[in-house]
Formats: C-alpha cells, sequence, structure tokens
C-alpha cells in the first residue's frame, strides 16, 4: 500500500512509484510469456490485432515494439490487470470501484526501441472526470539508458494540450503552449517488479533505447467506477464487463476539466507508434532525445 506521503506525492506531481509489487518470480513468467509473443511475431509481415511492429523488423530479426491487448492475449496478462496489491494501490488514488480502461505491452529492444513522443493520455480517451491513471509493471529495470517514461511533474493540474496537425489528431502535443526545454523532466526509473501510477492528464513521454538492455513496460489502464468516456460506450455489457471491483453504477460523475476530443482521426489510425510516425519532424523532440 501506498504511504500516505506518497498519495501527497501522486496530487502534487501527477505520478507516484510502487516497489516491488509484483515478485520475481510473478516478473520472470510475465517476461518468458512476452518472450513467447515475440518468438511468434517472426511470421507478421505487418501490424495485426496484436503485433505492432518496428520499421525494422523482419523474421530473421523480430522486433515486437507494442503487444497490444495483451489481457486478452494471454492469461498471465490478465492475472497481472488484476493484482490484488495492485488495485489496492489503484482505489488509494482514483476512489473504490475500478474499471479496466486498456492495455498494452510496450516493448524497447536493446539498441532500437522506438520513443513515444510527448502527449496526454487524456487526449485519447476523456470521460466525464479526470479520476483516470495508468500503471506500468516494469518487467525489467528501467533506466534513462534504455528509455525509462518521462514526466513533467505537476502537468496534470495544467491545460489540456491540442494533440492535432493539419486539423486531425496526431497523438502527440502540438500545442505551442507547451515547451519541453523549459520544463523539469523527472525520469522514472525503477526496479523490475516495481509499479508506476501517473494521472491521466500528466505529460509524459519516452526516448529510445539506447542501451543494449531491453525495457519492458506493461500498462493498464485503470478509471474510477462514476468516470463515463464521453465518445460513448458500444454495449452496456460490454462496459460493465470492464468492472474489476466495485458495482454498476448508472450516474456518472461530471467534473470541469478542461476537454478536448481526439476526432478526426488521422489518415493512418492505430497504435501510438503509428498514429506519432504522421508527425512533422519540427515537432520531434524525443525522437532525438539525448537520454540525458
Amino acid at each position: 500500500m501506498l504511504t500516505a506521503e506518497q498519495i501527497e506525492s501522486y496530487k502534487r506531481r501527477g505520478y507516484v512509484v510502487a516497489r516491488g509489487v509484483f515478485s520475481q518470480k510473478e516478473i520472470e513468467e510475465l517476461r518468458r510469456v512476452a518472450d513467447e509473443f515475440v518468438e511468434r511475431s517472426r511470421s507478421a509481415v505487418d501490424h495485426t490485432e496484436f503485433f505492432d511492429l518496428e520499421p525494422s523488423h523482419t523474421a530473421d530479426h523480430p522486433r515486437l515494439r507494442r503487444l497490444k491487448n495483451p489481457v486478452r492475449a494471454h492469461p498471465v496478462f490478465d492475472a497481472a490487470l488484476r493484482h490484488a496489491p495492485l488495485l489496492d494501490i489503484v482505489e488509494q488514488l482514483i476512489g473504490p470501484g475500478v474499471r479496466f480502461n486498456g492495455d498494452k505491452l510496450n516493448m524497447k529492444s536493446g539498441g532500437y526501441g522506438s520513443p513515444v513522443e510527448w502527449h496526454q493520455d487524456w487526449a485519447f480517451y476523456p470521460h466525464t472526470h479526470d479520476g483516470l491513471l495508468a500503471a506500468g509493471v516494469a518487467l525489467d529495470d528501467m533506466t534513462l539508458e534504455n528509455g525509462c517514461l518521462l514526466m513533467v511533474p505537476g502537468s496534470h493540474k495544467g491545460p489540456v494540450y491540442d494533440h492535432h496537425q493539419d486539423g486531425v489528431f496526431i497523438g502527440a502535443v502540438t500545442d505551442p503552449r507547451f515547451d519541453p526545454a523549459a520544463e523539469t523532466i523527472d525520469s522514472i526509473q525503477m526496479r523490475a517488479g516495481s509499479v508506476s501510477l501517473h494521472h491521466v492528464r500528466a505529460v509524459h513521454g519516452s526516448a529510445p533505447n539506447r542501451s543494449s538492455s531491453p525495457r519492458r513496460l506493461l500498462l493498464f489502464q485503470y478509471a474510477a467506477m462514476d468516470a463515463w468516456p464521453l465518445l460513448g460506450i458500444e454495449s452496456w455489457k460490454a462496459f460493465q464487463d470492464t468492472i474489476l471491483r466495485g458495482e454498476p453504477v448508472w450516474e456518472p460523475h461530471m467534473e470541469n476539466v478542461p476537454t478536448r476530443i481526439p476526432l478526426p482521426p488521422p489518415p493512418r489510425a492505430g497504435s501510438i507508434y503509428e498514429i506519432q510516425t504522421q508527425l512533422s519532424d519540427s515537432l520531434r523532440v524525443l525522437s532525438n532525445h539525448s537520454g540525458g
């Protein structure tokens, strides 16, 4: 469980790290399954329902940058999503009652792991209030050299920045009000088995992996029970199936928080990696980040 000081730090800075949430045995099992999917990706020649490939991916040198929908892909990831100590921590930060709001396993292999440009998760999935967070389970030690998460502390209390380019949603901050050179940047370095938790409005990203060590981060998105997606729900049953703890509610909680809608979509939709490939060179910051 988080201490009172850690909870206060999360409220102030927009993120917190919980150490040793997963055991070494649990992490080794998650790694084993992740390696199995990398091996399976050899036969893929393009992105699939589960595979998001590095541009340099080949059958001889499989390079999987993201396993999409890992919870659906394998029971070990589903078990990690429902890990009781993790859910206890999530409830400390967003209150009782938790919904599952998305998942992915981002993999940065040594020497070529793709960056993720500055963005706010809130830009992708606005809700009736911002009681949402992402939990990142470290399958490997996270360092500056291998492309750990980079966070702008306190940014969750600021504006929701424009993530559009040429009138379409591009999945990265394009807003001239945001100048990363003028911001304090925190590097989320942590040991395998630890979990980072960041607020849905926190500005964050990650640089390329410039080391020989892998950096695999299993990300789970959690939402408060009474936070409803502004873009609507396709199926009442499917929406209720996302409940991990608590009982259904029929009265969404509404808060006056800044919101932007991620529409219209770009010419090429897909994962954040695919969307951000359409970002103009002048707006790429972390792609050329030195890691320092």
